[in-house]
């Protein structure tokens, strides 16, 4: 699957809103929304962020991702990460986080990029540490079911920045 990006635009948000399969997954992709996501929902969301952007492969929006905080201490922490469910498994989300991670060092200038994964999200927590991505910080939280779950706070810092 070739795999493009470019910014998100406003035919794209029904689409987005199909990928989280259930209230699970959308909490790791947005924890304060509420399952169904609704276009209402994410439009606010993309309002409030920088950089939203959407993944496309053979044609259609597979992947999207913004920055949460951006320019803030020269740190952009990378949010609302989801991928289609047909696309899951086909380098999607590493190619989605590697472009994230290229306009926060190109674009912004940032000297480091953040991305939070829950416990539970066992694909994220295989796929950001092979981007480079270190843990730095763990925060309690409370699933959509009422459980304690940790969100591990990761970074990568630029080539410009230090440890």
């Amino acid at each position: 699957m070739l795999l493009t990006h470019r910014p998100v635009d406003a035919e794209d948000v029904l689409t987005v809103c199909d990928f989280p399969q259930n209230a699970q997954e959308l909490f790791y992709m947005f924890p304060k929304a509420q399952y169904p996501l609704t276009e209402d929902q994410l439009r606010a969301s993309i309002a409030l962020r920088s950089d939203s952007t959407v993944v496309e492969g053979d044609g259609s929006v597979v992947g999207f991702a913004n920055f949460y905080a951006f320019e803030r201490d020269g740190v952009c922490a990378i949010g609302n990460v989801i991928v289609s469910p047909r696309a899951r498994g086909k380098g999607v989300a590493k190619f989605l986080v590697e472009t994230m991670v290229a306009l926060a060092f190109e674009r912004h200038r940032a000297s480091e990029v953040q991305i939070s994964c829950f416990n539970e999200n066992t694909a994220g927590l295989l796929l950001y540490p092979q981007l480079g991505f270190v843990p730095f910080g763990v925060e309690e939280r409370v699933s959509p079911d009422g459980r304690r779950v940790a969100l591990i706070q990761m970074k990568k810092i630029g080539s410009h920045g230090r440890l």
